[in-house]
């Protein structure tokens, strides 16, 4: 292997090696074919970023083909959807393609077949030909069928398409061979007879291809060179090529089939089936929840497109199907957002600290810096008062040496502050601390550069002045299955394993400059995690959604 080319994957190497051999690189175009049946998810995302991956790296246009043969669970609205993601991940398509434009084409080539003797009506029920088609080991039977005469099945095939036949009444087959070691080739369906309206051409047929008819066909039609699927089609690979004999020009391009390993994602599921359950059984609010693998949940949760490429492009392509630990895509989202979120105070569990030194009624506004990691994001104002909230994690009343933040007798510095010391508490009648009583020194302001300013304590506390705080609705989102693969287990439901705290709501209490946050922008709240602003905000009730705490906090717990 040259050094050039020890970066590509299986997949490039393929590329490569039908260019080496001659293939025009001027004839390149890839697609991605979601089916709009439902929202994509992370493992959508990997093919997304493989294949428009291919179109840069190649400067070879790329297809978004929407392969939308079943009326009965495809909607516009998961079109659209799907153009959204896409294009928020920052890929632009060169056809925007459907395989419903090729119905018409479709069905004159499969007229071809039945007058070539390669296809024929079949009006055995479902479960008749389940039986006839023979198992992995033993060879099928023929349909009492397959012998119709030409006539007889175009004149059958054109009143299904009119309409004259009810569902399940008949269908259309390839006359392949019922002994192949494929089971796939044993004469496989080619249309059903479907009574519903399509999403774009109505009510216009009554019959609908089926996946392994229309895929490879459409991949010809629009000049694919590569058709790029996963594992679970090796086995159609088969298909997809006598299809494509039948029809195929030579002087044209013809598609490619080649397969890759679906990447599946730890503490969730994807299958676009089981999220579907997930929506309808409402164990997540629809399928843009925060919780849901979904590219929409995942940009609502505040993950940001870079984070999701670096993702897919560090686990790579490979040929075999493995778990992915989902603290890796956290660990990307980390590493992009702490270059570019604002760094924030807010105090999600507060409990209030009262600096008994400080001059009632006095406000001070301190300079905080936005983001260290970018000195170009300057710095902005934050209020300072009397009375403060801190965490209520952040104070014992007596603690280790090994405890850093606030004890009763010690000091710490608040962030962008002063230096204070806790003298007393208060309690309720249940022994509850409900305030903290402190002392400040006033020579130790940070960024005044005087001795006592730079003088060192060993923990740092973030705060919000209490009469400046801002209020806001906090929805802490956690992993939705407790389980690291809930759908691989014979005697369980994947349901089973639903994390009941995988959503708190709580009222958080943050800076007052963020009271004109946008929906979508994206902070960190400093020593506590990242945020972003929920579309549920309105007017004066902003709704924060955590991306991911700062730290693999599950890390810690399979530790213990």
């Amino acid at each position: 292997m040259s050094e050039g080319n020890k970066s590509l994957n299986f997949i490039e190497h393929i590329v490569e090696e039908d260019l080496a051999n001659g293939y025009p690189k001027k004839q390149l175009r890839f697609r991605f074919p979601p089916e709009p049946n439902g929202y994509l998810h992370i493992g959508h995302a990997s093919s997304i970023c493989l294949n428009f991956g291919l179109g840069l790296r190649y400067n070879a246009p790329v297809n978004l083909r929407f392969d939308d043969t079943n009326p009965v669970k495809e909607e516009k609205e998961y079109v659209d959807a799907i153009k959204s993601d896409v294009e928020w991940l920052g890929y632009e398509w060169d056809i925007e393609c459907y395989a419903s434009d090729y119905f018409q084409q479709l069905y004159d080539w499969a007229i071809l077949l039945i007058k070539q003797g390669k296809a024929y009506v079949d009006s055995q029920t479902s479960e008749e030909m389940a039986k006839q088609k023979g198992t992995p080991t033993e060879p099928g039977v023929n349909s009492p069928f397959r012998d119709r005469s030409v006539e007889e099945n175009l004149e059958l095939f054109q009143g299904m398409k009119q309409g004259d036949f009810p569902e399940g009444s008949h269908v259309l087959r390839a006359k392949i061979d019922m002994s192949a070691s494929n089971m796939l080739m044993r004469d496989p369906l080619m249309y059903r007879v479907l009574h519903k309206a399509h999403h774009r051409t109505d009510t216009d047929w009554c019959i609908y291809p089926m996946y392994d008819w229309t895929h490879g066909e459409s991949d010809y039609i629009e000049q694919v060179s590569h058709s790029l699927c996963t594992l679970e089609f090796a086995s159609h690979r088969e298909l997809y090529d006598w299809f494509l004999d039948q029809v195929v020009d030579p002087k044209k391009v013809r598609p490619k089939q080649r397969e890759f390993a679906r990447r599946n994602l730890s503490h969730t599921v994807v299958s676009k089936r089981k999220l579907l359950q997930l929506v309808e059984n409402n164990m997540v609010n629809g399928w843009d929840d925060p919780r849901m693998p979904t590219i929409s949940g995942l940009r609502r949760r505040g993950y940001t497109p870079e984070s999701i490429r670096n993702f897919a492009d560090t686990v790579g392509i490979a040929k075999r199907e493995n778990l992915v630990d989902v603290s890796l895509l956290e660990f990307h989202v980390r590493e992009h957002l702490n270059k570019i979120a604002p760094r924030v105070m807010g105090v999600l569990n507060p409990i209030k600290v009262v600096i008994t030194n400080y001059p009632e009624g006095n406000t001070e506004w301190l300079k905080a810096e936005n983001n260290p990691e970018d000195e170009a994001a300057g710095s902005r104002e934050v209020p300072f008062s009397r009375e403060l909230y801190i965490e209520q994690e952040d104070f014992k009343e007596e603690a280790n040496r090994k405890f850093f933040r606030l004890k009763l007798g010690g000091e710490v510095r608040l962030k962008n502050a002063y230096i204070i010391k806790a003298e007393s508490c208060s309690k309720d009648a249940q022994g509850n601390i409900t305030e903290i009583q402190c002392t400040y020194d006033p020579k130790s302001k940070s960024g005044s550069g005087t001795e006592e300013s730079l003088r060192k304590v060993k923990g740092t506390l973030h705060w919000v002045s209490v009469p400046h705080a801002l209020s806001a609705e906090v929805r802490l989102y956690d992993r939705l299955f407790t389980d690291e693969s809930p759908d691989t287990h014979k005697d369980k439901d994947f349901m089973d394993f639903i994390n009941p705290d995988s959503l708190r709501i709580i009222t958080g209490f943050l800076e007052p400059g963020l009271k004109d946050a946008k929906i979508g922008e994206r902070f960190q709240f400093q020593r506590l995690g990242y945020f972003t602003v929920d579309p549920d905000s309105t007017p004066g009730k902003l709704v924060f959604n955590r991306t991911v705490p700062l730290r693999d906090t599950w890390a810690k717990i399979q530790e213990k």
